[in-house]
């Protein structure tokens, strides 16, 4: 597929720096020609420029290279930076040509803090900026360089360039920025790991694997059908010596392009249109790219929902992890392989199509024919496949990072049991002709029985006694009472509207059942909540729900339809939202991009007026409780509605707090006063929405830092706040220069939100009217955030410092402890 139709994101380029300018640009570099900042080195062409920059708000200054393309309009792209952990203090910095004919950086004490180090004796020597981007240092009077920048990148690789892959940190590694304003050694390296057939991978600072490329067979990665060698924007490979050179093919008419390892993991292709930079490709274009997402003998679908399913053959491994989305268990098999055992049946194997094979295989060149005799000779061999140029991969034990394609990929033929595959032969097809066919009629028969006993018998059975309705419960107030304008819904035609409750029709899951969206009779198109019956929420949440909203009415809260009651079924109809939850969109690696910097602070300053409107301007005073991504719902325009009052308390006019030995919400977004000692007040549903803006900003869940940091969002933030960078907090796809400070701004809005005392924390009229202050230097300096240096202990003993260990609404106090 031609790169150029891959998806276009907007995505932000390095112009949170500070790039000055000077009217000297030099070509060369001598003995006698210095350059000082903020001089600039330009290439014939006046593609690259060679010269200092810096980050905004900091006097910290590099020396790079950067395409000059647009640079004036903060544009530019910088390729390559020499000093990028050893930055210099001040604009003092000068790039000569010292003593013993090296290039080096000094600062005004004559510090060195860079130099190419070449081991050769040479008499004279000068530096030139080539038209490819590559600084190079020649011997005077020669064309052979004896160093250049191409062969120490940092984190970027440019046409026509070819790049050695290590396993090692080394000199000619990519290696992501730190952020993306601190171009430092980061998290992330583009490196070839040890496997028989070339590929590459991106790793993190554990060296645990991000995402891989899958292996290469001469022409194409199996795990990214995009880079063939004759692709537009192509790869070859040149494969010895334990080592994989990597080169990004130069085009017949030159571009201004470049492949570059960003600061939060992913793979990414630049391309200059004429007017800005595109990124029009990028390694993680679905949660699926994520290695390993689903988890052991799982393949992971992008198209599908939920995106994780395990192999035929196989069982989530954690049942109950797994319904919850938590993938990470995997699978196991369901019937042990009988491998050479003797009189049972052998093992047989079962086809996937278009996948992306699974990592940690074993090469054998053998012909296609070969490569399922070869795995059924040992009985560790699980899977097999054979593809064009390679011959056979074979895998033993485990299968990890399966992914369907769409397009492409291979054949992957999975080993099973006997008995998980049905036979070929004429019998068994008679046999399960005759099965379904004796089902398909006892199914009829059941059907028409449960018709007539319905059609027959239904209206005695509905006004037994033992049954509840909605008339039952809001009838008597219905006619002239406070639900007299709440329409009551039948539940038969819930059913119909939302095709029984198909799991198709599912819009997602919270604390206390399930979502579908529906379509009523009169083609509007609705939200059914239905409350499961284990959920904990009794008659009293649900009557307390529907009497909360039935009461409020503003445009940043969600419209109750009506209600439903029969038996044990009770069921909210709501206006559908077309974009579902806010979690659904900012913690997606694809559909974030949805939502500029702009619109998540319109969604900000939305969640803020609904609630103002809950807590001072509606009848009631009410506090929510459980407010958190998936309660703030997002119409077609984006606009939020917070939304699930089944935990939501009605105060007097006069009652500032409350207590509670019945703790109910989603621990991440509990303020320590809520979750320690069951007190709760207007300042509680502060604390959350300091959570959920801070989550609007970074784009990452409460535990998404645990495994490298062993921090949450709010101690993360914390020490980036006492570090005074904020920048690795901020989700880059949301950023522009030109929101800088107002991103900064909600921030330490967010701070003051979730500092541990309530005393401390701002009102919600106090909020809006800090989000409307243009410099933050007028706003209170927060405090420490709770939770920071304390774990919360769920309900079965599992430390968590996040989000979400559980949803829940009956937790006592006994349960809960800080520490």
């Amino acid at each position: 597929m031609h790169l150029k139709s891959a998806i276009y994101y907007t995505f932000l380029s390095i112009s949170f720096f500070d790039f000055e300018f000077s009217l000297a640009e030099f070509s060369s570099i001598t003995t006698t020609k210095f350059l000082r900042d903020p001089e600039t080195l330009v290439s014939n062409n006046a593609n690259f420029k060679l010269g200092f920059f810096g980050p905004t708000n900091s006097t910290n200054r590099y020396l790079g290279i950067w395409y000059s393309e647009n640079d004036s309009d903060g544009m530019s792209e910088v390729i390559w930076v020499a000093n990028r952990d050893s930055p210099l203090k001040d604009s003092s910095g000068v790039l000569k040509i010292s003593d013993d004919m090296n290039l080096k950086l000094f600062d005004s004490n004559n510090s060195i803090y860079w130099s190419s180090n070449i081991p050769y004796d040479v008499h004279s020597s000068i530096a030139r900026l080539l038209d490819t981007g590559n600084l190079v240092l020649l011997p005077d009077g020669s064309d052979t360089s004896i160093w250049q920048s191409f062969d120490h990148p940092t984190d970027s690789v440019l046409p026509g360039r070819k790049l050695n892959l290590k396993k090692s940190l080394s000199d000619d590694t990519l290696q992501s920025w730190m952020s993306n304003v601190n171009p430092s050694r980061g998290r992330y390296r583009l490196i070839s790991l040890p496997r028989s057939l070339p590929e590459f991978s991106i790793v993190d600072d554990t060296n645990e694997i991000y995402w891989r490329s899958g292996p290469w067979n001469g022409y194409l990665f199996l795990g990214v059908p995009d880079f063939r060698s004759d692709a537009h924007f192509g790869f070859s490979i040149d494969n010895h010596n334990g080592s994989v050179d990597l080169l990004y093919k130069e085009e017949d008419q030159p571009s201004l392009e470049r492949y570059f390892v960003n600061y939060d993991g992913r793979l990414l292709q630049k391309l200059w249109n004429d007017s800005n930079w595109e990124i029009i490709w990028q390694s993680l274009g679905s949660a699926c790219d994520v290695y390993g997402k689903c988890g052991k003998f799982a393949v992971c679908d992008p198209k599908k929902a939920p995106i994780c399913e395990c192999l035929k053959g196989f069982v989530p491994k954690n049942d109950g992890e797994w319904r919850q989305g938590n993938w990470s268990n995997g699978c196991v098999r369901r019937t042990t392989l009988q491998c050479h055992d003797t009189g049972v049946k052998p093992d047989r194997y079962f086809q996937l199509k278009q996948i992306k094979v699974p990592d940690d295989f074993r090469w054998i060149s053998a012909g296609p024919g070969d490569c399922e005799g070869l795995c059924s000779k040992t009985c560790d061999c699980t899977a097999y496949t054979s593809y064009i140029g390679i011959g056979c991969m074979l895998w033993n034990i485990s299968l990890l990072d399966i992914q369907q394609f769409s397009t492409d990929g291979a054949d992957l033929f999975i080993r099973l049991a006997h008995s998980e595959l049905p036979g070929e032969s004429g019998k068994w097809k008679v046999r399960t002709a005759l099965i379904v066919t004796m089902s398909a009629l006892l199914c009829g028969i059941l059907i028409f029985i449960w018709w007539w006993i319905v059609r027959k018998y239904g209206r005695t059975v509905k006004t037994t006694p033992t049954r509840t309705h909605s008339h039952d419960i809001f009838g008597g107030r219905g006619q002239t009472g406070e639900f007299h304008d709440l329409p009551l819904f039948e539940f038969e035609k819930l059913v119909n509207a939302t095709n029984n409750f198909s799991l198709i029709n599912k819009l997602g899951q919270g604390g206390f059942g399930l979502v579908y969206k529906g379509i009523w009779e009169d083609g509007q198109h609705i939200a059914v909540k239905r409350l499961s019956k284990a959920s904990g929420q009794g008659l009293q949440e649900f009557v307390n729900e529907v009497v909360v909203i039935s009461k409020l009415q503003h445009k940043n809260l969600v419209k109750l339809l009506g209600c439903c009651v029969d038996g044990e079924e009770k069921l909210l109809i709501y206006e559908l939202m077309p974009n579902k939850s806010l979690d659904a969109i900012i913690f997606d690696p694809v559909h974030r991009n949805m939502l500029d910097w702009q619109k998540r602070f319109e969604i900000i300053q939305g969640i803020c007026r609904g609630l103002l409107y809950l807590h001072r301007d509606s009848r009631l005073r009410i506090i929510h409780r459980d407010l958190k991504p998936s309660n703030i719902l997002l119409d077609e325009d984006f606009n939020p509605k917070i939304s699930d009052f089944g935990m939501a308390r009605i105060f007097g006019s006069k009652q500032d707090q409350a207590n509670t030995l019945r703790v109910v919400g989603t621990y991440g977004y509990m303020s320590p006063e809520y979750a320690m000692e069951g007190q709760f007040s207007e300042k509680s549903d502060v604390f959350s929405f300091g959570v959920v803006l801070l989550q609007i900003v970074s784009g990452k869940r409460n535990n998404d830092f645990q495994n490298h940091t062993s921090l949450n969002l709010l101690a993360y933030t914390w020490k980036l706040w006492n570090d005074n960078d904020m920048h690795p907090l901020i989700d880059a796809t949301s950023f522009k220069p030109c929101f800088e400070s107002q991103i900064l701004k909600c921030i330490q809005v967010g701070l003051l939100c979730v500092q541990e005392s309530p005393v401390d924390r701002p009102n919600v009229s106090e909020l809006i009217s800090m989000l409307d202050v243009d410099d933050a230097k007028n706003l209170p300096l927060p405090k420490q955030p709770g939770f920071t240096q304390r774990e919360v202990c769920c309900k079965n003993g599992t430390l968590q410092n996040g989000e979400e260990c559980c949803s829940l609404n009956c937790v006592s106090l006994s349960t809960l402890g800080g520490r």
